[in-house]
């Protein structure tokens, strides 16, 4: 295994466990630990987000690179993930159980079109 591969398998590992430990103790009121799900949950998206970094400095690429085309496709990506998540709103939240499910479908589909998008990124 090289060495940029274990660095980004153990940073990814640690920040998606404190990650999902933070929104497990905001969603979950028994626990009574809004607040500190909170700040979990922000350093485990913080951990995420150097991990990203490291790894392109490892593979010898620029931190950042501000292209017009890869601005463009994470937006559709964030739209696609709201537009999945708003349909299991309907479905587990707000009660509407097929107008959940046809947008929930909708949002996978939407998500589904990010592969060949970002294939051609590369």
């Amino acid at each position: 295994m090289k060495k940029k591969d274990f660095v980004t398998l153990l940073m990814s590992t640690v920040g998606g466990i404190l990650f999902a430990l933070g929104m497990c103790m905001v969603l979950l009121p028994e626990w009574g630990a809004m607040f500190q799900g909170t700040m979990i949950g922000a350093v485990g998206l913080a951990v995420l987000c150097v991990m990203l970094l490291v790894r392109r400095k490892m593979d010898g690429k620029p931190a950042i690179v501000f292209s017009g085309k890869a601005i463009a496709t994470t937006f559709f990506g964030i739209l696609a993930a709201v537009v999945f998540g708003v349909g299991m709103c309907m479905t587990m939240i707000w009660n509407m159980m097929v107008p959940g499910i046809i947008v929930g479908i909708l949002g996978i589909v939407l998500l589904i079109c990010l592969i060949p998008i970002c294939k051609d990124l590369k």
